[in-house]
């Protein structure tokens, strides 16, 4: 019988693959224009996470090569629904510059970002990079906790829409992303819940420096 952790990963690699099937039939009937994207990037977004989007303040996330179909999702999930119901994903911040978005400004400045080239980031913290590692590469069998490169690949590329590309993220955002699904507070990837309920403090703090350095 297979175990909880597999069973978990076998369910998660077919929603990734039903995903996939319907963005790519999406996609081929929208026309993506990255020039508007880097138009509205300069306008919109470049305060926080650069023009580039190789954002230089650690709270806030690169963006460079991160997946479009991924960044089109959670602007999509920031954007207010109709009828005033609550946001997918909650940030004020990010709620009002995303719900001033059109559908397609969210896939043009998605697929603006996916475009530019990644900075690479560095782990800093040596006395924990074995245990940073052994999280990522391989979990915690015992803990029923997956390693992260079952879903985000052995150098962090992820898998677009699904799983985003972590490779050189800032260690800060990273960590506070883990902590914000562990508490409840980002509520918008139940398996992302589930795994983070699993990890320690420091054990975040591990895994968050770790992939800061992997490329």
């Amino acid at each position: 019988m297979p175990s909880s952790m597999g069973r978990f990963l076998a369910v998660a690699s077919l929603c990734s693959a039903f995903a996939l099937g319907a963005l790519a039939q999406e996609k081929s009937a929208v026309k993506i224009d990255a020039a508007k994207g880097q138009q509205i990037a300069g306008q919109v977004c470049v305060a926080c996470h650069a023009a580039d989007g190789n954002s230089t303040i650690t709270a806030n996330p690169k963006l460079a090569a991160q997946h479009a179909d991924y960044l089109y999702k959670q602007l999509v999930e920031f954007s207010a629904k109709p009828g005033g119901k609550a946001t997918v994903r909650e940030n004020p911040v990010m709620s009002g510059f995303a719900g001033a978005l059109s559908d397609d400004d969210k896939r043009n400045v998605a697929a603006y970002f996916s475009m530019q080239k990644a900075k690479a980031g560095a782990a800093h913290i040596k006395e924990t990079l074995d245990l940073g590692q052994r999280l990522y590469r391989t979990g915690v069998v015992e803990k029923g906790l997956p390693a992260c490169a079952a879903c985000h690949g052995p150098a962090g590329g992820g898998i677009p829409s699904q799983y985003p590309r972590l490779s050189g993220q800032h260690a800060e955002y990273t960590e506070t992303t883990l902590k914000a699904f562990r508490d409840g507070v980002r509520r918008n990837n139940e398996a992302m819940q589930q795994i983070a309920a699993r990890l320690s403090d420091a054990e975040i703090k591990a895994l968050s420096d770790y992939i800061a350095g992997l490329h």
